[in-house]
C-alpha cells in the first residue's frame, strides 16, 4: 500500500509538471484533463479480458477447500512448538506440534492429513487439526474394516479390567481377555507394548466403542485342523494334549483346537480331592478318549485308564480275616474309607468300630489321615469291594458272657436309652440289656420308663434271661426285692376296709384311689356314692372296701358305697386306717411286710379310737 501511495504521488507530481509546462507553452484557452485512470495504471495497461484470464490462472493453482472436511497437506516448516502445513490455499495452516508426538520422525516435505476447522478465523488465518483428521479417518477405516473383515495391526497400550486397550488407527479399542487367544490367558501384561494383528468384531457408534479380537485369527487357522482331529476321533484312542483349564470337577485338555474334559473321577484310580493334585496348567499329558457325542463337540477323556487298575495288582494271598494297614481318606456318618493301596479302599462301617451297640459317628473314632489297622471282613475282587473292621482286634465281650453275667446274677448298669416298652442299660461296652417296663416296679404303675429314671442314671439289675446267639440279655429291677403282692394278697383281701384318697377321675366313669403302701385301686363311679347321696370327688379321703383283688394282674377294685349298703355287716378281713397314699414303694418287701403285720395287730384290738383310749389308760397306770 505504501508503494502504491508513493507511485501515485510521483505520477501526480509528474502530471502537475507537465500541466505547468503546457500552460506555459499552450494558450490558456485550450481545455485541461483533470481525472486520472487509476485502474488502467494498476492493471499496467491490461484490458479487462486480460485481467480475467490472469485471475483464472491464479485460481487454478488453489484447492477448493470446505470446512469440516479432511484433506492432505504438506509440511513446509517445523518449529519447536508448531508445524506449518501447506494445503494449496490462500494461506498456510499452523498446527501444534504435540498433535504429531506419535510420529517423532516427522520432517519437512511429509504429507499429513488435516481437518479443516475454519477457513478463516478472526485474524484471517486458516485453522487446521491433525488429531481430528486422524480420528475421522480412523473411524472411517474402522467401519470399512468391519465390513470387509480385513486384518489390521494395532499397538497394545495398557491393561484394563477384563482385557487390554489397543491403539487402532489412533482410536482406543478394547481387546477382551477371552479374545486374546483360544486358550485362557492368565498374564495380560505380557502383551503390553507389543504390536498385534486383530479383526474388528464390533462397533458401538453411540458410545464410540470398538471391540477387536486376536482369537478370531487363530480360530480361523485352527478350524481346518479341528475338522481333521474330530474326523479321526475314535473311542480308546490315545492323544497328547495340553492342560488348558483346571476346575473343581475336572480338567479341560486342548487336543489341538478341540477341547476335551477329564472328570475328576477319571484322573486317578485313587481318591482325588482336587485335580491340582494330579496335573498343572500348560502341562502336556497323554489321555485316552472314553466317549463323545454325535457331533463330537463333547469329548470325555481319561487319564487313569492308561494305567492298570490297582485291584488287578492286589495280592492274591490276601483273604478274609487278614489284617491290613491303611490311611483314612474319607469319613462319613456311617463309616470311614481306608486306602490300603493306591486305588484300593475298604469301608469300615461304624458298627464295626466298637462292640458297643450304641451307634455313634465315625468321627468319634478316627479322623482323615489317621493310620489304622483293620481286619478284612468281606472281599469281592470282581466287584472290587472290601469291608473292614477294627473292633475285631479287641476281645468280644460276648465270648464269655455266660460266665460274666449268669442268670440271677446282680449287677450295676447305666441307663442309655428309653423305649415305650422298657429301658436299655449298658452293663459294659458292647453288652446292653433291656429292662421291660413291667420289671421296673412291683407296686408303681409306670406309664413310660422316663417316669422311673433318667438317661445316665445307675440302676441295680438282675439277669433274668440270656441269649448269647442273638446277643440279648433280659434284665429286671423289681426282682431285687421280694414281691410285696404276696403280702398284699392277705392285707388287701376281698372285704377288707382301707383308708383311701381319690387322686384321679377317669373318662370311663371310674376313679383312681390311692391306698396305703403306694398302691392304687380302681373305684367304679357307681361305687363312689356316699351315704348322703352325693358322689365322692377328687382329693376326698374316705374308707373303701376291697371288692376285687388280683395278684397276677396287680389289680385292686374298691367301693365306698359298699361301706353303708351292707348295713351292720362287719368286714371279714382286718382294716387299715389313717394311712394316706404317698405314691412310692416305701422301701423293700421287709418294710412292707412289717407295715402289714403292724396294721393287722392293731386291727385285732378293734377300731383305732378304742386302741387310742386303751393306750392312754396304760400310760396313766405306768405313771
Amino acid at each position: 500500500m505504501a508503494e502504491e501511495k508513493t507511485n501515485k504521488e510521483e505520477v501526480t507530481q509528474e502530471v502537475t509538471t507537465q500541466v505547468e509546462e503546457t500552460e506555459t507553452i499552450q494558450p490558456v484557452s485550450e481545455p485541461v484533463q483533470t481525472e486520472f485512470d487509476w485502474d488502467a495504471y494498476e492493471n499496467e495497461g491490461r484490458s479487462a479480458a486480460e485481467i480475467a484470464e490472469l485471475d483464472g490462472v491464479y485460481d487454478s493453482t488453489l484447492n477448493e477447500i470446505t470446512e469440516k472436511s479432511v484433506i492432505d497437506g504438506k509440511v513446509i516448516l517445523l518449529t519447536q512448538k508448531e508445524v506449518v502445513v501447506n494445503v494449496n490455499y490462500k494461506s498456510e495452516g499452523v498446527i501444534a506440534i504435540n498433535e504429531f508426538r506419535y510420529n517423532p520422525d516427522l520432517a519437512i516435505g511429509d504429507t499429513v492429513e488435516v481437518f479443516v476447522e475454519q477457513l478463516e478465523d478472526k485474524y484471517g488465518q486458516l485453522v487446521l487439526s491433525h488429531r481430528t483428521a486422524r480420528t475421522h479417518r480412523a473411524w472411517q477405516r474402522v467401519n470399512d474394516v468391519l465390513k470387509t473383515g480385513e486384518i489390521i495391526t494395532g499397538f497394545v497400550k495398557c491393561r484394563t479390567k477384563g482385557g487390554l486397550i489397543v491403539d487402532v488407527f489412533g482410536i482406543e479399542a478394547f481387546l477382551p481377555g477371552s479374545q486374546i487367544d483360544v486358550k485362557p490367558i492368565r498374564d495380560y501384561d505380557q502383551f503390553v507394548g507389543k504390536n498385534m494383528e486383530f479383526k474388528v468384531v464390533k462397533i458401538n457408534h453411540e458410545f464410540k466403542n470398538v471391540v477387536v479380537s486376536h482369537k478370531a485369527l487363530i480360530e480361523a487357522e485352527l478350524e481346518e485342523q479341528k475338522k481333521q482331529i474330530i474326523g479321526g476321533l475314535e473311542k480308546g484312542q490315545v492323544l497328547e494334549g495340553t492342560v488348558k483349564n483346571i476346575t473343581s470337577y475336572g480338567v479341560f485338555i486342548d487336543l489341538g483346537g478341540v477341547d476335551g474334559l477329564i472328570h475328576i473321577t477319571d484322573l486317578s484310580w485313587g481318591r482325588v480331592n482336587h485335580p491340582e493334585e494330579i496335573v498343572t496348567l500348560d502341562e502336556k499329558i497323554n489321555v485316552v478318549i472314553l466317549d463323545f457325542d454325535d457331533n463330537k463337540k463333547r469329548i470325555a477323556l481319561g487319564l487313569k485308564q492308561l494305567h492298570a487298575h490297582p485291584w488287578d495288582a492286589l495280592d492274591d494271598k490276601l483273604n478274609v480275616g487278614d489284617k491290613v494297614k491303611g490311611k483314612v481318606v474319607v469319613i462319613a456318618d456311617y463309616g470311614a474309607f481306608i486306602e490300603i493301596a493306591a486305588g484300593v479302599e475298604g469301608l469300615i462301617h461304624v458298627s464295626e468300630m466298637s462292640w458297643s451297640q450304641h451307634l455313634r459317628t465315625a468321627q468319634d473314632f478316627m479322623t482323615v489321615g489317621d493310620e489304622v489297622e483293620a481286619v478284612i471282613l468281606t472281599l469281592d475282587r470282581d466287584e472290587r469291594k472290601m469291608s473292614l473292621g477294627i473292633k475285631q482286634l479287641m476281645p468280644d465281650p460276648w465270648a464269655d458272657i455266660e460266665n460274666k453275667y449268669p442268670v440271677e446274677s446282680k449287677h450295676n448298669a447305666v441307663v442309655r436309652n428309653f423305649t415305650n416298652f422298657g429301658v436299655f442299660v449298658e452293663l459294659e461296652e458292647g453288652v446292653d440289656g433291656l429292662i421291660h417296663i413291667s420289671d421296673l416296679s412291683w407296686s408303681k404303675k409306670v406309664k413310660h420308663p422316663s417316669e422311673f429314671c433318667k438317661v445316665g442314671d445307675k440302676l441295680d439289675v438282675v439277669v433274668l434271661e440270656l441269649d448269647r446267639e442273638n446277643r440279648r440279655i433280659s434284665l429286671g429291677h423289681k426282682q431285687l426285692e421280694e414281691n410285696p403282692w404276696d403280702v398284699f394278697e392277705t392285707t388287701f383281701a376281698e372285704g377288707t376296709v382301707h383308708q383311701g384318697t381319690i387322686i384321679e377321675e377317669k373318662k370311663d366313669k371310674a376313679a383312681i384311689v390311692s391306698l396305703p403302701y403306694g398302691l392304687e385301686a380302681i373305684c367304679p363311679k357307681k361305687h363312689l356314692k356316699k351315704a348322703d347321696g352325693t358322689n365322692a370327688v377328687v382329693e376326698e379321703s374316705l374308707e373303701f372296701k376291697v371288692i376285687e383283688f388280683s395278684k397276677d394282674a396287680r389289680k385292686i377294685v374298691v367301693s365306698h358305697t359298699r361301706m353303708f349298703e351292707e348295713g351292720d355287716d362287719t368286714p371279714t378281713k382286718s382294716t387299715s386306717k389313717g394311712k394316706k397314699a404317698t405314691g412310692s414303694t416305701g422301701g423293700g418287701a421287709n418294710k412292707a411286710v412289717d407295715a402289714v403285720n403292724s396294721s393287722n395287730e392293731k386291727s385285732t384290738l378293734g377300731d383305732l379310737d378304742a386302741l387310742s383310749a386303751l393306750k392312754s389308760e396304760m400310760e396313766k397306770g405306768e405313771k
